[in-house]
């Protein structure tokens, strides 16, 4: 079972309905490639409007995570499927940080690093993962504003979205900014270590036959080379009425 905790709120993401709203409200979907900034502007668009956010990206590396600590070939699709069908996976948010607990387990660091995103668009990009996550994203934002950052949010998840937003920026820029957040979380790394990871992340991502990573015909395409995080939110916020 996967969960999500909100503020007081526990709420079951799969086959759960919410009963005082069966359906999302206003929905802001960003998408984009790794290193675009979309967490954290997803995050700060989310507080400044008063909505919920849902770190998407933090249910794969959960499952990812499980998967690489026993071991099992990550793809291999069977074993893969079975093991999500028999994870607890918890988003809890406190004081606008986000707490990821697998099996009850704080892992919210352990999945940031490396080893994790390396193995991630692996899982990604499985069938079932990607069926069984589309149920759980969607239950989550049941009677709720919601902010939702991935790869798909805006063409498979929520495709009626009211309002779309693509986000991305040079590949230089993506690898240095990466860098410099693995460096902050003191990871030991070398630049080009970090430059091969995303450009292999970005292949599988786009070239994947399930739900590749793609703008939306009708989002917005922001670059985020040359703006600081703050621009970029404002940018985003501008165009957004509640």
């Amino acid at each position: 079972m996967v969960n999500n905790k909100s503020r007081s709120r526990i709420k079951s993401l799969r086959g759960t309905q919410n009963k005082e709203n069966q359906s999302p409200k206003i929905i802001v979907a960003i998408d984009g490639p790794a290193g675009a900034g979309k967490s954290t502007v997803a995050k700060l668009v989310a507080k400044k409007l008063g909505f919920f956010y849902i770190d998407t990206g933090a249910l794969y590396r959960a499952l990812t995570l499980k998967a690489k600590r026993r071991k099992l070939n990550l793809n291999d699709e069977k074993l893969i499927i079975g093991l999500l069908k028999n994870t607890r996976i918890e988003l809890a948010y406190k004081n606008n940080k986000l707490k990821v607990s697998l099996d009850k387990e704080d892992i919210t660091q352990e999945i940031r690093k490396p080893y994790i995103s390396y193995g991630v668009s692996d899982v990604a990009k499985i069938k079932g993962v990607r069926q069984i996550m589309t149920e759980i994203q969607r239950n989550l934002a049941q009677g709720n504003n919601c902010v939702l950052e991935g790869r798909d949010i805006g063409t498979i998840i929520f495709p009626n979205a009211k309002y779309k937003f693509y986000l991305d920026a040079d590949f230089k820029e993506r690898v240095l900014r990466r860098f410099k957040e693995l460096k902050e979380n003191n990871e030991n790394i070398d630049l080009q270590a970090v430059e091969k990871d995303l450009a292999t992340r970005d292949n599988i991502d786009s070239t994947r036959k399930i739900a590749p990573l793609k703008k939306a015909k009708d989002a917005i395409r922001v670059d985020t080379t040359n703006l600081s995080i703050n621009e970029v939110v404002d940018k985003i916020t501008s165009w957004i009425k509640p």
